[in-house]
């Protein structure tokens, strides 16, 4: 070995003990490595940043965009609610998560199916006070699994299908890879249904200072509209559907008179009423109910006529706020300051009566509605003062639907290949925000910058290994190991070594670099290529050891709160469950000779 190589492979070595250590920052160790490789001349310094640009750091960042939009949209909430009553067990969760993003990566890229996926991972584990570090990784995986199925279902599939045809005269078709990658799916989400037990309970995603000032307890006031589905149903049925996190505490019929929320008062159009609890889940229920919030119908505008950028707030009424012992309608809230009072919470205080008759109180916490580069100056009139911010997604705009059709027109253009992944997640992230599906404030809160930071620094550094040539070198020792195997016993080589290269390079890299190896590898051996470039396509889309070697595994990491010694925790395992079961099937379906 040059003393180059030497450099590389000590770099890479260092660089995967500190992440293992855990003592720093992910980002900070990647920074350190690039920092160290532009030291020792394996980096030039005019590539140093070029991983800033790369694909892969684009398709991450847009896909968090993109699953913060559906989050938001509500389309969540219809998909899920039919489904959630069935779904008590963490175990059946995992199943059912699992399953569902492997069959939607086999028709469209893993990345994308796991983005979509998200949102209700999300949520299950909000309704079942659980991590979602339970379930983020294991659908990380699952995607992986899910790719192996079709061409189109991964990126090494693709290229090994192209490279076939360069090598034989005739690709890899669609459905070529399913009667392999169908039972490693099947295989490997069997495993995953219990081996999640596996990963660390006390993981946590990343959270901010909105985590310390939760407040669950706030009273909005909602209307029934007259072509609402709730027009004839009954108290009890609203209350089935907003499940033990909404309460109703009031109903008030033309807009006066106060009833008494009985289980059997049967609602009619214009009904206002009175919702207790967390902002999230009013928002949920205001969504999945069809109601419209009071004060929905004077979103602020511009001098235009056009709908401004419009921000809620949550403060707290100070002791000399112009609030104190006023009421929103007597105040004129709107009129006057042109801001909405959407929901009120008092500790210990159960509201009954409408929104615009609570006499508020100093130390009430309200949430208001207004345009949001002059909210600071509106709560500064009223003598409020904000807490700190979060995204509420009460009063919210809901364009499901063009969410929905964002999503689809994405799905569509990668699935048929008319623009590649990185441009058509960066449109559906940027189409979130022109569109107001997602505000421009939100997006780039939804964006994971570490672990970007991350990505970005590690790119030119894994690269050193190709540039020093210590590839090659690997490849020829590779070489004169497996003219001692047994066929079985090669194939089963060459898959290992591609799991091993994929985490150092990304995976289209390493099928570049290993597939014509295999190729030469078969023929030096005497055998049939087949067997050995599917072996480098199950290789290369089944990193589950790190989180950098697939973008999949590196999307959930932030989320799932996950050190990178995690991934081993569950990886290895079902690389040796994918090892095992699929060189069999391999041989069984290309064989040798």
């Amino acid at each position: 070995m040059t003393l180059d190589q030497i450099l590389a492979v000590s770099l890479i070595g260092a660089t995967m003990a500190l992440f293992l250590w855990g003592r720093l920052r992910y980002d900070v160790v990647a920074g350190l490595a690039l920092v160290a490789g532009l030291a020792l001349g394996l980096v030039p310094a005019k590539e140093a940043f070029g991983g800033f640009s790369d694909d892969i750091v684009i398709v991450v960042a847009s896909a968090l965009v993109v699953s913060a939009a559906i989050a938001r949209s509500g389309v969540i909430e219809a998909v899920l609610r039919p489904l959630a009553p069935r779904l008590r067990s963490a175990q059946a969760q995992v199943v059912v998560l699992v399953t569902i993003v492997a069959v939607l990566s086999a028709f469209i890229k893993n990345i994308g199916a796991l983005a979509m996926m998200l949102p209700i991972a999300y949520q299950l584990a909000r309704k079942g006070d659980r991590s979602p570090s339970l379930f983020l990784m294991p659908m990380a995986f699952g995607a992986l699994l899910g790719g192996l199925v079709t061409e189109i279902g991964t990126s090494p599939n693709i290229i090994v299908a192209r490279l076939r045809g360069e090598l034989t005269g005739e690709p890899f078709r669609m459905f070529d890879f399913a009667p392999v990658g169908l039972g490693l799916a099947v295989a490997g989400v069997a495993f995953l249904g219990v081996g999640y037990r596996l990963l660390p309970r006390d993981r946590r995603g990343t959270a901010g200072l909105d985590a310390a000032v939760a407040i669950t307890d706030y009273a909005t006031e909602a209307r029934i509209p007259a072509d609402s589905a709730l027009v004839g149903r009954t108290l009890a049925d609203l209350r089935a559907e907003a499940g033990s996190e909404v309460s109703v505490t009031g109903l008030v019929r033309e807009k006066t008179r106060r009833m008494a929320p009985l289980p059997d008062a049967v609602l009619q159009p214009r009904d206002r009423l009175i919702l207790r609890g967390d902002p999230a889940s009013l928002d949920r229920l205001v969504g999945a109910a069809g109601l419209l919030l009071d004060g929905e119908d004077r979103r602020p505008r511009t001098g235009d006529g056009a709908e401004d950028e419009v921000g809620t707030v949550e403060a707290v009424i100070g002791p000399t706020s112009l609030l104190v012992g006023q009421t929103a309608g007597g105040l004129a809230l709107h009129a006057r300051f042109e801001v909405t009072l959407l929901a009120v919470s008092r500790a210990g205080k159960r509201f009954t009566e409408r929104l615009r008759d609570i006499r508020l109180r100093a130390g009430d916490v309200i949430v208001l509605q207004g345009r949001e580069a002059g909210l600071p100056a509106r709560l500064r009139d009223l003598g409020a003062l904000p807490l700190a911010s979060r995204a509420l997604p009460l009063g919210s705009v809901r364009r499901g639907w063009i969410t929905v059709a964002i999503l689809a027109a994405t799905i569509a253009a990668v699935a048929t290949g008319l623009v590649p992944v990185a441009v058509a997640f960066f449109a559906a992230a940027l189409g979130m925000v022109v569109f107001r599906t997602l505000p421009a404030r939100e997006a780039y809160e939804a964006v994971e910058w570490p672990i970007l930071v991350m990505l970005a620094a590690l790119i030119p550094v894994s690269d050193a290994l190709r540039r020093t040539g210590t590839t090659d070198l690997l490849a020829g020792w590779l070489s004169e190991a497996g003219v001692l195997l047994p066929g079985w016993g090669a194939v089963a080589l060459i898959m290992v070594a591609t799991m091993a290269v994929t985490p150092f390079l990304n995976n289209a890299a390493t099928v570049l670099v290993m597939a014509p190896l295999a190729a030469s590898f078969a023929r030096t051996l005497g055998y049939r290529p087949d067997a050995f470039l599917m072996a480098v396509a199950i290789g290369a889309a089944c990193d589950f050891l790190t989180p950098i070697g697939h973008q999949c595994n590196t999307l959930v990491m932030g989320p799932g709160g996950y050190r990178f010694g995690d991934y081993a925790r569950l990886g290895a395992p079902l690389s040796l469950l994918v090892l095992v079961a699929g060189v069999p099937l391999i041989l069984l379906v290309w064989p040798l000779a």
